[in-house]
This record gives structure tokens, C-alpha cells and sequence, in this order.
């Protein structure tokens, strides 16, 4: 058992050097009427992003909380968060995962085709 949460702890650290890293998505380089409105710096290479998409996660790029930290801090507000995956309960594709089917249908509807699947769920 403690085998168990010494190994959750050490994947959640090395997840958050992951993340730190990275610095975040979004920012300056969304698209769409909320481009701008982010808190988070520019997409760098590391971001892979299509139109208003982000693609490691599955998500609107505009309402991905692991990618933007404010956004983050909004959700976990409105008591909307899964602790257990570190995201938004409204995005857990760990815990739900017909979300991920909404937010895909929600994608082709808006741009025609199928999105991108997800690099990091």
C-alpha cells in the first residue's frame, strides 16, 4: 500500500516538471473571438494547437484548464475538479469517458471533420 502512494507521489512530481517545462498552452496564439483573453504566454512548439483546439488534451483550447493555470484556479472555484486527475471533473476523460465523445462531436460540428485525438488525456 505504501508502494502504491509512493509511486502516485512520485508520478504527480514528475507530471508537474512535466508541466512546468512545458509552461503551458494557449495565450497570445488561440484563434477565435476569446484569442487574447488568456492569462497563459504564447504557444510555443511544444503546444500543438488547430483552430481553436488544444490537441494534447482534447478540449477548446479556450476552456482547457491544464493548459491555463487562470482557468485552472476558475474551475476549481466553482467546486468543477477532479482532484484525483488534477483537471476539471467537466473535462475528466479519466473519470467520464463519454466527454470525450462530446467534446469530439462538438469539434466536427464546428469545423467538419474529426479532431485530433488527444496526446495526453
Amino acid at each position: 500500500m505504501k508502494l502504491m502512494s509512493w509511486v502516485r507521489t512520485v508520478s504527480f512530481s514528475m507530471i508537474a516538471l512535466g508541466a512546468l517545462a512545458v509552461a503551458g498552452c494557449g495565450g497570445a496564439g488561440a484563434k477565435g473571438p476569446e484569442a487574447g483573453k488568456s492569462a497563459t504566454p504564447a504557444a510555443d512548439a511544444s503546444c500543438s494547437v488547430a483552430e481553436n483546439w488544444c490537441i494534447e488534451h482534447g478540449v477548446p483550447e479556450d476552456i482547457c484548464a491544464q493548459c491555463n493555470a487562470k482557468l485552472a484556479a476558475e474551475y476549481k472555484k466553482k467546486g468543477d475538479w477532479c482532484k484525483e486527475h488534477n483537471r476539471p471533473q467537466s473535462q475528466c476523460f479519466l473519470c467520464n469517458p463519454k466527454l470525450e465523445a462530446k467534446f469530439a462531436a462538438e469539434y466536427e460540428a464546428k469545423y467538419g471533420k474529426k479532431p485530433p485525438k488527444p496526446q495526453g488525456k
